[in-house]
């Protein structure tokens, strides 16, 4: 089985990467028959803007721009795609949200017609999120972040469009010095990736079993 690992953020020694890393060493070590592809949508210079474009798209009035049947192609590819972003203001990076918005496209995730209604077209997809944050588990609780994140990002992006969470965690304390147990975890995900439960009602975001702070960084 093969997994696609997307990573937004702009500098490669960052956390997110090395969690990316060691989630597709996860992967390979699972099973000698799975493989992972990691998408770095920074060094790959992905453009996250909207443009008339995609709108023509959208109203299907021309096909996807090449870059965006690009990616729509190399999920198809997949059998479970991973976003491992850091978490800014409560939500994904802007690049990984333009992203989303572009290649999650009308016509390829899911169709919305008039006549028709809403058609999910992603059911087959599982999605697995790694978000990195800097602040406690107690103030995600206690703001509440972790239900408006899972109500925005796993019932009102991939639910929309059919598409199962899997799993959905969160690494917190990303300005530790000591940053293994963060690793440990991305490639104990890795390697249950094909493990996971099967699709149904999600449970919110998961906190990885880790000492927390309430700092705030750039992971």
């Amino acid at each position: 089985m093969h997994a696609l690992i997307v990573v937004a953020h702009p500098d490669p020694k960052s956390l997110s990467h090395s969690v990316a890393a060691h989630m597709a060493e996860g992967v390979s070590l699972s099973d000698p028959g799975h493989s992972s592809e990691i998408a770095d949508l920074a060094a790959e210079g992905f453009d996250p803007r909207f443009s008339a474009a995609d709108i023509a798209a959208h109203r299907r009035e021309r096909s996807a721009p090449a870059d965006v049947a690009a990616e729509q192609a190399r999920i198809d590819r997949a059998d479970a795609l991973v976003l491992v972003y850091p978490v800014y203001w409560w939500s994904m990076p802007g690049l990984l949200k333009g992203w989303i918005d572009r290649v999650f496209s009308n016509g390829w995730a899911y169709d919305d017609g008039a006549d028709t209604g809403l058609l999910k077209k992603l059911r087959h997809l599982r999605v697995h999120l790694v978000g990195i944050g800097g602040a406690d588990a107690q103030t995600y609780e206690r703001h509440g972040y972790f239900s408006a994140m899972k109500t925005q990002i796993d019932h009102g992006i991939f639910d929309y469009c059919g598409a199962c969470v899997a799993t959905s965690d969160l690494l917190l304390d990303s300005a530790a010095v000591d940053v293994t147990p963060h690793l440990d975890a991305a490639r104990a995900l890795g390697h249950d990736l094909f493990n996971a439960r099967e699709c149904g009602p999600a449970p919110g975001p998961q906190c990885a079993p880790i000492a927390l702070s309430s700092r705030s960084a750039l992971a």
